[in-house]
């Protein structure tokens, strides 16, 4: 930081450079909005993507982070532009109209924004194609994109709301009491695992930078201090991690997956469930329970083609080494699994910390932690850090590759199931979460309807519903 403190306040020595006031006072003053992945106070404290990377910038600064967080854009923008806050991190687009009244730091994503409708109702393919009411949040970069769309179709009309969300627009949707709404696409390929009949129409823009806001009226320290910053955590692997933290799990999304692993969350899980709370230990019985879902989808009698069988999906080795006599009794199975697990971490070095460590374990529970350290050693060699899961995951593809695979210890191994695993138990558990923590009447308001248009009618909607979560390097 010592190369930071002379830049700005060198036009007006009586005024200190905003980057100056931060350091003198000892606190960043940040703005955002609640959110699913700005910010919110979670059990163990407050948790979110915006607010992780906030933590950071202040403990890069050497001072100590004030969150200041608001329920929507029109009562935060005002902050800044009285100076009542430093910046402004809320997953905000970087769009021209705000960039007149705004500075924005590195674009750190990308988003695209969707055109919302539940799945089942008349696909608007394109804007021609509305028929129905229209809201989307007030000030928001929703409705600036919706006004550049008028130009060239004026009779495209909507509403803006002040006292509703992204998320609460998204469930009117999906309770019938509202036809569309706008969202941007890393904010809904995390509620599509919550809620699977949200279905994209068309793209209302293309994908766009989004960054924090700085004072354009302020001198640039800050923002020259912003420009550092970003480009330590992009170098180092740390805005990577995050983001894959955050949305790494959730890129591709699966409608009849999501919606049938809902519908075992209600049917089946509540067999398993006592079992899987009191094996669990120091794991989160939902964590075990995902995995269970991804190994046999809660099939006790589940049998792969390499002779893994049961709940846990246990080798017959395996069962053996856990004191397991029969791997088809869930009890048996759940108990043997998590034990297993619960050995594997204990092998992963104590320097790897949470959530890595549980990635980590979850792909050698897969691929064996032979192939793990292998990955690991790849990630070493091509200047990766090992310790951590968004390196790694990418040099476990290369375990497909002769020209890496020759080069390691244990050669050969499918590497990408290994990432596909990971991945589907980080979403399952997700879902998990966020169901275990709503009202018993929520479960079966969530279980997907049989009404509607077959799949295979669905299947175009399905095929259009990817989404863009981009990390800049």
């Amino acid at each position: 930081m010592a190369s930071l403190l002379v830049i700005g306040g060198c036009n007006d020595v009586k005024q200190p450079s905003n980057l100056a006031e931060v350091l003198d006072t000892g606190v960043l003053k940040v703005g955002t909005t609640y959110g699913l992945t700005n910010y919110y106070n979670g059990p163990s404290g407050p948790v979110g993507f915006e607010y992780e990377l906030a933590d950071g910038f202040a403990n890069y600064l050497g001072v100590k982070l004030e969150v200041f967080p608001f329920y929507n854009l029109s009562e935060l923008f005002p902050q800044l532009a009285n100076n009542h806050i430093n910046l402004v991190a809320a997953g905000i687009t970087v769009s021209p109209e705000r960039a007149q009244t705004f500075t924005f730091g590195p674009a750190y994503q990308q988003a695209s924004e969707k055109l919302v409708f539940k799945q089942g109702k008349e696909w608007p393919r394109k804007i021609e194609d509305l028929n129905g009411e229209l809201v989307v949040i007030a000030d928001s970069s929703h409705h600036e994109s919706l006004l550049k769309v008028k130009q060239n179709y004026t009779q495209l009309s909507w509403q803006q709301t002040e006292d509703k969300d992204v998320e609460e627009l998204l469930e009117m949707v999906l309770n019938e009491d509202l036809d569309y709404t706008v969202a941007d696409s890393n904010i809904l390929a995390l509620m599509r695992r919550r809620h699977p009949e949200l279905a994209i129409g068309f793209s209302v823009s293309p994908e766009q930078n989004i960054a924090w806001a700085v004072n354009k009226n302020q001198d640039d320290s800050l923002l020259a201090a912003l420009i550092e910053y970003f480009g330590i955590i992009q170098s180092n692997g740390t805005l990577a991690a995050l983001e894959d933290k955050y949305f790494g799990h959730v890129r591709n999304f699966n409608y009849v997956d999501t919606r049938e692993f809902i519908k075992s969350v209600r049917d089946i899980l509540p067999k398993f469930k006592p079992w899987f709370e009191q094996y669990s230990g120091d794991l989160d019985w939902r964590l075990l329970a995902a995995m269970s879902y991804q190994e046999s989808h809660w099939k006790p009698n589940a049998k792969s083609v390499t002779g893994v069988r049961g709940l846990m999906m246990l080798t017959l080795a395996t069962a053996k080494d856990m004191g397991i006599k029969s791997r088809l009794d869930p009890e048996q199975s759940i108990k043997g699994g998590s034990t297993y697990l619960a050995s594997i971490l204990r092998r992963i070095p104590a320097r790897i910390q949470p959530p890595d460590s549980t990635w980590f374990a979850l792909a050698a529970y897969n691929i064996g932690l032979g192939h793990l350290e292998d990955a690991r050693v790849l990630t070493d060699r091509q200047g990766g850090n090992p310790d951590m899961w968004v390196d790694v995951k990418q040099r476990l593809l290369q375990l497909r590759q002769k020209r890496y695979y020759k080069t390691t210890k244990y050669g050969y191994a499918r590497g990408n199931e290994a990432v596909a695993y990971v991945d589907n138990i980080r979403r399952y558990y997700d879902t998990l979460v966020w169901l275990d923590d709503q009202p018993p009447q929520i479960l079966e308001e969530q279980s997907p309807s049989e009404k509607g248009a077959p799949i295979n009618e669905l299947q175009p909607a399905i095929e259009n519903s990817s989404t863009s979560i981009t990390a800049q390097n």
